[in-house]
């Protein structure tokens, strides 16, 4: 039985309007179809994407989130003969001689739960938890076949069981509790930033997927500096309302994407369920409805098609030498540049300047990289700009090793934000690269991949960084060597640079056949 979706699509489709002789003889495809209806960036397709991409802003404000709910709160002397708030150690003082600032245990996790003299393990355990919870996660959800649920379903379920899970946690009575339900919250939101970015990039032509998938990039910035706002006006308040504050709009933002985000059509076609497709790409481009209309007249019945549709799963990446050198390469540039991106701003305190600056200063470092990386996917090919990108991200690394080892603060932490300002751009350029290197069948699989290498390596920025306490700075030595040098393997890949997307492991292997064809030729 032949395989409708490696098959042209309509191969005996005619345009009544009138059309030329060789638009005639070319097989229609899908992909045709898709690259077609969704030419122009209209404001539907805006809309879309940024309707989907704000999932990330929410899921922005679950990473850093602890960083006010669980910080070390200030507190005063009672008893000024027995106490002094700079010389004093509080665990060493009667609960009498000294009280937190504002009167109030609850503003944070530590002075409520009563671990301001707890080790530091404890104090960490429930930051731990969520990370530990993210690359769980990240594995078992990677497992998911993509063909299970649809784009649209994952992205919504992940974000509403966060956001559920956050407003639970205002009723935590013991850091027990509190640590399990941020397991929950780490493992729920683990891959909805892979769901987000799968959904947008099948929904949009190849013309504008670079600047389509910064929007997302974007929104998740701009949910990490929303956060420091909410936080200041809250400061007064008991830590529960945090969670609340950020949690509850996301509730309401899950309903939102329910009524009005729509599905990937390449997913839908993938299922069987062409007529849907074609009503999606008719709702996200209506210029091009007139043309929609006259292909889905003349679709194969959906029944017959849906029951010759191929399953596909995460398996199909080790039983395939091409997709399993590809994940594999992949992985290892994306672990190379999550050392370098989550390590980076956590080495920074080894430079002589002040930590809130630097860290303010890395944050904002990364809103250029979302209008320079689309202008280098449109200009450069995928390959040499991710090459060229790691190595110059790794010279600035040792360059701002040996900068602070002679005592140029002041130049040396301007390589540390270039060294920031690399890893940030390898990262949307791997992404955007990666999503054009698989197909639709698993798509989604990769990406949690591609993911959870990024997570992996981030994991151990701690313990590098910690080597900077011995040897100062030398920590930034070893993010750009291992930026730079992992970086090196993308020349294994191949290069993607205007070619649409595919959506079963049978195409791509025919068009990658064809291009290493022409190359040859």
């Amino acid at each position: 039985m032949a395989d409708p979706i490696s098959e042209p699509l309509l191969s005996h489709l005619t345009d009544d309007s009138g059309v030329n002789d060789k638009t005639r003889s070319e097989a229609l495809t899908f992909d045709k179809i898709v690259e077609q209806s969704l030419s122009d960036f209209g404001f539907w397709q805006f809309f879309q994407i940024s309707l989907v991409g704000l999932a990330l802003l929410f899921d922005a404000q679950q990473i850093f989130i602890t960083v006010y709910t669980d910080a070390y709160p200030t507190w005063h002397c009672l008893n000024h003969t027995i106490c002094d708030p700079s010389a004093s150690d509080i665990c060493k003082l009667p609960r009498s001689a000294w009280e937190w600032d504002g009167g109030s245990k609850g503003k944070s996790v530590i002075s409520e739960f009563g671990l301001e003299c707890s080790s530091s393990l404890l104090r960490g355990m429930p930051s731990s938890a969520f990370y530990i919870g993210a690359i769980v996660g990240g594995f078992f959800l990677a497992l998911i076949p993509d063909d299970s649920l649809g784009r649209k379903k994952l992205v919504l379920f992940s974000t509403f069981a966060m956001s559920i899970t956050s407003i639970s946690v205002i009723f935590s009575t013991n850091v027990w509790i509190y640590t399990f339900l941020k397991f929950i919250i780490g493992f729920s939101r683990s891959q909805t930033w892979s769901y987000a970015l799968v959904l947008i990039s099948e929904r949009v032509s190849t013309r504008w997927r670079p600047r389509a998938t910064m929007i997302p990039f974007t929104l998740f910035v701009l949910g990490f500096m929303s956060l420091s706002g909410i936080a200041f006006l809250a400061q007064d308040s008991s830590w529960r309302y945090l969670y609340l504050y950020t949690s509850g709009p996301a509730v309401f933002y899950c309903i939102f994407l329910y009524l009005f985000a729509l599905e990937s059509p390449r997913w839908l076609h993938m299922q069987g369920k062409d007529k849907e497709a074609i009503d999606v790409l008719s709702k996200m481009s209506p210029k091009e409805k007139v043309y929609l209309e006259s292909v889905v007249s003349k679709l194969p019945l959906e029944q017959e098609n849906f029951e010759q549709v191929p399953t596909y799963s995460i398996k199909d990446f080790f039983f395939r030498k091409w997709a399993f050198r590809r994940i594999l390469v992949v992985m290892i540039i994306m672990f190379g540049l999550g050392i370098s991106y989550y390590g980076v701003p956590l080495a920074a305190r080894d430079i002589d300047v002040n930590i809130y600056l630097s860290e303010t200063l890395n944050a904002v470092v990364e809103l250029p990289t979302f209008i320079i990386t689309p202008i280098l996917l449109e200009r450069f090919n995928r390959r040499s700009s991710v090459l060229v990108n790691t190595l110059l991200g790794g010279a600035s690394g040792v360059l701002c090793f040996v900068l602070s080892i002679l005592g140029k603060t002041e130049i040396a932490f301007a390589f540390e934000l270039g060294t920031f300002f690399c890893a940030r751009i390898g990262f949307n350029l791997m992404a955007v690269f990666m999503v054009e290197m698989f197909p639709t069948c698993v798509r989604s699989s990769a990406t949690m991949m591609f993911r959870q290498a990024l997570v992996v390596g981030g994991a151990c920025c701690p313990l590098i960084a910690s080597i900077g306490r011995y040897i100062p700075s030398v920590s930034f030595a070893i993010f750009g060597i291992a930026m730079s040098g992992l970086g090196m393997f993308v020349l294994i890949l191949p290069e993607t640079k205007g070619l649409s997307l595919c959506d079963s492991m049978e195409e791509q292997e025919k068009r990658d056949q064809a291009v290493n064809t022409s190359h040859v030729c």
